[in-house]
């Protein structure tokens, strides 16, 4: 990113390969829609083009991104007319089995599969957290941040998001536990 501020046009190249996965991933978990992540995730990229400058150095640069694709998912959420459910509270999070084994790969595949429901499942405000926290890496200080929300807000979403899918996948985290 520091190269990318300094105008080394190559360094966008690097930024794209290590960001683009992991925000179209954040918006078709979102919104479902493949066209629709993929022209949100774009929308993201111009707009870190557009703040590069503002980037202060050693500062993480996921979070700052998804601070970023998180105002475009909620720019996006009312042009469509929707609302977002907002919930505050502070609570100690459980923390969900892990979703697929090492063992048979139909078996892990399907496991996937029940998981990636049960995610899908949940309302978009708990489904945005599970995504930064579980696939994103971030922790509930910087989710906080991103989504404009205190960090016990966060951490109280992301204990109702993982309660509900510890209720809809409660054979599947019994048999993590034995």
């Amino acid at each position: 990113m520091e190269a990318y501020v300094r105008g080394d046009d190559a360094a966008f190249d690097r930024l794209f390969g290590l960001l683009a996965r992991s925000l179209r991933a954040f918006f078709v978990r979102l919104v479902g829609n493949a066209a629709d992540a993929e022209d949100l995730m774009q929308t993201t990229l111009l707009k870190v083009h557009g703040a590069r400058e503002h980037w202060r150095r050693g500062e993480r640069l996921r979070p700052w991104v998804f601070t970023i694709a998180a105002r475009v998912r909620i720019d996006w959420l009312r042009r469509k007319g929707r609302v977002l459910e907002e919930q505050v509270d502070e609570e100690d999070l459980p923390h969900l089995a892990a979703p697929a084994d090492a063992g048979d790969g139909f078996m892990a595949r399907e496991r996937a599969e029940r998981v990636r429901a049960a995610v899908d499942s949940l309302g978009e405000p708990q489904r945005t957290i599970v995504h930064l926290h579980r696939f994103e890496g971030l922790t509930f200080s910087e989710i906080g941040r991103v989504l404009g929300i205190s960090e016990g807000a966060a951490k109280l979403r992301a204990f109702r998001a993982y309660e509900q899918l510890r209720k809809l996948l409660l054979d599947l985290v019994a048999e993590s536990a034995a």
